[in-house]
């Protein structure tokens, strides 16, 4: 008995430990669980925090890039621009718009409802929503008085363009300032030398002389350019242009367009800083601008029906509301400079004054007054000049070529010729200019603020006929925006993120 007392003993003291030990297990495995399970929700609080913050920063991406994806489509087509276009086909533009796109775009790609039975099948552990979008940075195509929309059309031709051509225009432009071929001085001279041809000769009227020349028959004593003046007074645009029936009557109206708007201060502005041009640089950004736009607009000869004005380039020159005055200035601006080359040209050959002198003086003889013959020497000369820059206009126009200095080869017109009147000559060949050339050195003789302004009119005038822009804006584009965005989470935390994009 007293053995079986003690193995019970025994077994009683080996339950006890045995109890003992597991109830020590149990304390530190709980101890463990609740150290492990604190990590594993620190973990995954941790996770839930930063892929949150991923989610946050891709939807942010992914919206900007959404937004910019939006470029006007005929403004990229037309001229090859890219910028957002904040009325959205609207009649109203500005900043809002904008944000109420990107809001929506973040709202939707932080949304589960596109996913199939997201109601029963998902949970959203982020929890993630949209707080506050806000465009705290935008740059305008307009802005700097549209030198934004300068350089943005300089990106888009300055990779074909060589810097070769420009050394050439600089050459044509310095031949033009240097012997002042735009000042106009040869025609207020000839209306000067006439006064006193006429002056001096009132009481000799239709007296005739012949002039025993090869080509020269008959002259006028009065004056011999008289049959010539009654050809110029036809006006100038009829005398260069064969068929006048030919020529656009497209007319705008400016009072809507932008540069009318910047005028009046009521365009819209962006807040980016622009990078400060050198001297050089300018140079070389005018040039390539006045490049673009002869590339993507139209000019005589190379019109574009679907354009609200045919004669694009001669606006921007000439300024005016039709592309009849527009042309007119233009030609009457050519046929100056061309009139002041020929004038050079006659005044330096020996043998043209020879002619020039002989005339006169035939004409002064018969009316016995010697002391005329060097005012008629001058008034001839000049309408000589004259009728051969008629041809070089009417030749350019025809798609031909005019040096910017004639020499013996390239002069066209006798003086017997030239006096006649007639100037039917046409020629679609030869060496120099072509008619685009002399528009370059129109273009870079002008402000390059000017031309801006007036390129842009052209791009609003021309959107405006395509379907659905009837309202558009350049001052509502947007070439560069930057944006601030507040994400919250239903778990408490939030994050805030600013990203910038251009299309740069």
């Amino acid at each position: 008995m007293r053995e079986n007392r003690r193995m019970r003993l025994k077994e009683d003291r080996r339950g006890a430990g045995s109890r003992l030990q597991n109830g020590y297990l149990t304390v530190m495995l709980a101890l463990c669980m609740a150290v492990i399970l604190s990590l594993f929700l620190t973990l995954m609080n941790g996770v839930r925090r930063n892929g949150a913050r991923l989610e946050a920063e891709c939807v942010m991406d992914i919206g900007m890039q959404s937004i910019m994806a939006e470029y006007h489509r005929e403004l990229m087509k037309q001229y090859n621009l890219f910028a957002i276009d904040s009325s959205y086909g609207t009649a109203v533009c500005g900043k809002a718009n904008t944000e109420a796109h990107l809001s929506g775009y973040l709202s939707r790609n932080l949304s589960y409802d596109d996913i199939f039975l997201s109601d029963y099948l998902y949970r959203d552990f982020l929890g993630l929503s949209v707080e506050q979008v806000e465009l705290t940075g935008l740059s305008v195509l307009t802005d700097y008085g549209g030198a934004a929309f300068r350089g943005d059309a300089v990106e888009a031709v300055k990779d074909d363009v060589g810097l070769g051509l420009l050394q050439e225009i600089q050459s044509w432009v310095q031949k033009v300032e240097v012997n002042g071929l735009e000042e106009g001085k040869e025609e207020t001279k000839k209306q000067e030398l006439d006064g006193e041809i006429k002056g001096w000769v009132d009481t000799y009227d239709g007296v005739e002389i012949e002039v025993d020349e090869d080509e020269w028959k008959r002259a006028e004593v009065r004056n011999p350019t008289d049959q010539l003046e009654a050809t110029k007074r036809l006006g100038l645009l009829r005398l260069v242009v064969e068929d006048e029936s030919k020529i656009s009557g497209n007319i705008i109206h400016t009072e809507s367009l932008i540069q009318n708007r910047m005028q009046q201060g009521q365009i819209n502005h962006g807040n980016m800083a622009r990078d400060e041009l050198t001297e050089a640089q300018e140079l070389t950004e005018k040039f390539l601008f006045n490049e673009y736009l002869l590339r993507y607009m139209g000019r005589f000869g190379k019109e574009s029906e679907e354009d609200a004005l045919r004669y694009q380039i001669e606006y921007l020159i000439g300024g005016k509301k039709s592309d009849v005055e527009n042309l007119k200035s233009v030609v009457n601006r050519l046929c100056i400079l061309r009139e002041a080359a020929n004038a050079m040209y006659l005044m330096s050959n020996e043998t043209k004054r020879g002619e020039i002198r002989l005339v006169a003086a035939a004409a002064c003889t018969v009316i016995a007054l010697p002391a005329l013959t060097p005012l008629l020497e001058g008034a001839i000369l000049l309408a000589w000049a004259y009728a051969e820059s008629v041809y070089d206009v009417k030749s350019l126009l025809a798609g031909g070529k005019i040096p910017l200095f004639k020499d013996d080869g390239s002069w066209h017109y006798s003086l017997s010729s030239a006096l006649s009147g007639s100037l039917k000559d046409e020629s679609t060949g030869g060496e120099g200019l072509a008619y685009e050339d002399y528009l370059r050195i129109f273009l870079m003789l002008s402000g390059v603020d000017t031309i801006t302004a007036r390129a842009m009119d052209m791009v609003e005038a021309d959107i405006r006929k395509t379907p659905g822009n009837v309202s558009f804006r350049l001052d509502g584009c947007f070439r560069a925006v930057e944006a601030f965005v507040r994400i919250g989470s239903s778990h408490g935390f939030q994050y805030q993120i600013t990203r910038r994009k251009s299309y740069e």
